[in-house]
């Protein structure tokens, strides 16, 4: 292990997909835990253009991080190296004489611009697609450790991913507004929230902010017995109700909704809050509105628990890699961390257990799943 250790002069830091609260906590302890050690730390802008594309950055597309530039960046939301959902050095969208687009895989060309920038190792910060790239970039060569972000909560083998809490949190204290509009209106309000194919942020945020009907990827739903459910609150006088969608939500028998989908990236999901709405006021005759909360969810302040969780991750990263360790995630493993193998990762997707206790409680409560 120390003989790894030793090798360990300069490490890069790299932030990509969508961004989340904690992204920055990461980054201050893992530059603050390398230089404690006495190493380097750089950090590449915008996920992998930096190394890419480095022409696009005003001072570069990698950057010294010291001391002095992670001061006071803990609460901040967002990422000060950027980041990116269209620079997957696998699938990288180049531009034909045609002006159509193709994927090209860059990651050869990638890992040569690493150790041609002397670069020992790599602390990948992302969700699934990012993880998916660092274990393709450690099955190179390249010394990677992952550390796992997404608000979406559905990266396998790890309790809780940063920024999840601070999705849930927000979207709850929306609900909370919510409750009080549609009450003085008699309304139906459909909330659409982020979460691509998992219903986690749905389903927390929606019991918690008593919604009366949750629909989530996990359980097709079927409009009639959501209008029925709004119908039967009204015979017992209230006269209201809140529906929470997830983005990745689908009817029975029916796919998700997409609204694009480019080259380089993956499917953009949304817009099926808006067709629930309409299904929902033609069956139940009652006024309907379409909430989207969408990038809102993403941004501000980390809670102290996404904040605690995202330092904890930057340092374990950094002492993954002082123990020799490569071609691993950083997991949360309650009351420490753990390290798992890409392999047990990447591809993989954690989705909502439809028999799990928060499902039960939620069935307990009388909440509709439209199944």
């Amino acid at each position: 292990m120390a003989n790894q250790a030793a090798k360990i002069k300069r490490i890069a830091i790299s932030t990509g997909g969508g961004d989340a609260p904690g992204l920055n906590a990461v980054i201050r302890a893992a530059t603050l835990a390398a230089i404690n050690r006495d190493w380097e730390v750089y950090g590449i802008r915008d996920g992998y253009n930096g190394l890419m594309m480095p022409e696009n950055f005003v001072e570069g597309g990698v950057v010294r991080l010291t001391r002095d530039r992670v001061r006071g960046i803990t609460h901040l939301g967002g990422t000060i190296l950027g980041t990116t959902n269209r620079g997957n050095p696998l699938r990288f969208p180049v531009r034909k004489a045609d002006g159509t687009y193709e994927e090209v895989d860059r990651s050869d060309e990638l890992v040569r611009y690493f150790h041609m920038r002397e670069l020992d190792a790599l602390i990948s910060i992302g969700g699934d697609g990012s993880l998916e790239i660092a274990h393709a970039l450690a099955q190179k060569g390249l010394w990677v450790v992952g550390v796992p972000k997404t608000i979406d909560n559905d990266l396998d083998q790890t309790v809780i991913t940063f920024g999840f809490d601070t999705a849930v949190s927000f979207s709850t204290e929306c609900l909370d507004r919510l409750h009080s509009t549609a009450a003085s209106h008699r309304r139906v309000i459909v909330v659409e929230v982020m979460g691509r194919y998992a219903g986690w942020i749905a389903l927390e945020s929606g019991i918690s902010g008593n919604a009366n009907a949750i629909l989530i990827p996990e359980i097709p739903y079927d409009l009639n017995k959501i209008a029925e459910h709004i119908l039967e609150r009204e015979r017992r006088g209230r006269d209201y109700s809140i529906i929470m969608v997830a983005e990745g939500a689908r009817p029975q028998g029916g796919a998700v909704t997409v609204q694009d989908k480019e080259v380089g990236r993956a499917e953009r999901l949304g817009g099926v809050g808006e067709k629930i709405a309409a299904g929902l006021a033609e069956l139940t005759g009652k006024e309907t509105r379409v909430v989207v909360l969408g990038h809102l969810l993403r941004g501000g302040t980390p809670t102290s628990f996404d904040r605690l969780t995202a330092l904890r991750f930057g340092a374990a990263a950094v002492r993954a890699l002082d123990q020799g360790k490569r071609g691993v995630m950083v997991a949360l493993a309650p009351p420490t961390v753990k390290y798992v193998p890409f392999e047990e990762v990447a591809g993989r997707m954690k989705t909502v257990p439809i028999d799990c206790d928060i499902m039960l409680t939620a069935r307990d409560l009388g909440i509709c799943f439209g199944d």
